[in-house]
């Protein structure tokens, strides 16, 4: 027997199964609360719809629909928005973490809205990370189809040689877990240490340091230099930029309605991050007596405005759709080389 088709919170007739939104995202998008906690909101009975509480977030909601929380009518969807954040040493990526440890969340400026990363960097890694206030688009872009390069500066201890490379070029398997071919470069040998390029476009868990333990290699130090056709560029570390309307519209195929009108404000650069206890961290960067830290792409601090350059690409429509193109093209960022030996001061 045929299923009756669903109907919108209007009750105004049957429409499609895809009609609409579903109330926990209209939620959230009107900044009332993360879908999670939009979720449990709804269990409470503290929205209505049209001015029948429900307990369900199960219901789509059509534009012509009143919801309320607590008796009070929501706002109008957030517009979305996007910032670069390069990310220290030391700070998880999760909003609370059970050991107490800082979160990159913790060190943001205090004037940034609720946002969410796309992706995840370990403790020990550093590097971009591209921030959203919207959940759909965080789902969107981390999804293994969107095909987008995340590109790697990577310190390994050894002396690897392309035949020590070859198995990760062709992808390998490591405890019935399959990782897909990387792209891999050797920059530069310097002493015990060498500097490789790295490229992954499925991010799994420790992927990059479990495929180098693998050949025989341990990684002391990685940067996460460009994620898609967004940069990192000259960003300081713990420097947050927001990006343009403009680059979300032409990057991400956004829709003009979608996305926040004008130019993004910068913000002030975070503070560094105070912990909260001693943090065990194995990649540490150069930090002897007498030498600067060494950059992550040789290049001093600050940053040139969000252009075609600064950003890099080929413009893409969306996500889902064209592939970035190939491994040294603009769309996955290649304006990093090998870092550059801070001289002494005399």
């Amino acid at each position: 027997m045929p299923k009756t088709p669903r109907k919108t919170a209007t009750g105004d007739g049957p429409e499609p199964v895809k009609t609409g939104d579903r109330i926990a995202k209209v939620l959230a998008r009107a900044g009332v609360a993360s879908r999670r906690v939009a979720e449990g909101m709804i269990a409470e009975g503290r929205v209505a719809v049209n001015g029948v509480r429900i307990d369900s977030p199960a219901l789509n909601i059509g534009p012509r629909d009143k919801i309320t929380v607590d008796g009070a009518p929501i706002g109008k969807p957030e517009p979305i928005r996007m910032w670069i954040y390069n990310k220290p040493l030391g700070l998880v990526t999760s909003e609370r973490d059970e050991k107490g440890r800082q979160t990159v969340f913790d060190a943001l400026p205090p004037d940034m809205p609720r946002v969410v990363s796309v992706g995840r960097l370990d403790l020990n890694s550093e590097g971009l990370l591209l921030l959203t206030n919207d959940g759909g688009l965080k789902r969107r872009l981390e999804l293994p189809s969107t095909g987008w390069l995340r590109k790697y500066r990577v310190r390994v201890n050894g002396r690897p040689t392309e035949e020590t490379l070859a198995p990760l070029k062709q992808g390998i398997t490591l405890d019935g877990e399959r990782f897909q071919p990387m792209l891999v470069s050797i920059d530069k040998q310097q002493g015990a240490n060498a500097w490789l390029t790295v490229g992954i476009r499925e991010g799994r868990n420790r992927e990059i340091r479990r495929a180098m333990e693998a050949v025989g290699l341990s990684v002391n130090r990685l940067i996460r230099i460009a994620y898609g056709p967004f940069q990192l560029g000259n960003l300081g570390s713990g420097m947050i930029e927001e990006l343009r309307p403009r680059t979300l519209r032409d990057q991400l195929g956004l829709g003009a309605d979608e996305v926040a009108e004008g130019r993004g404000a910068p913000l002030a650069p975070t503070a560094p991050a105070r912990r909260k206890g001693p943090t065990k961290i194995t990649d540490k960067p150069d930090t002897k007596p007498g030498r600067k830290p060494e950059p992550a792409d040789g290049a001093p601090a600050g940053r040139k405005s969000w252009g075609s350059k600064s950003h890099g690409g080929a413009k893409t429509s969306a996500p889902g759709g064209a592939k970035p193109r190939s491994w040294g093209s603009k769309s996955a960022g290649a304006a990093a080389t090998t870092p550059r030996k801070p001289s002494r001061n005399r």
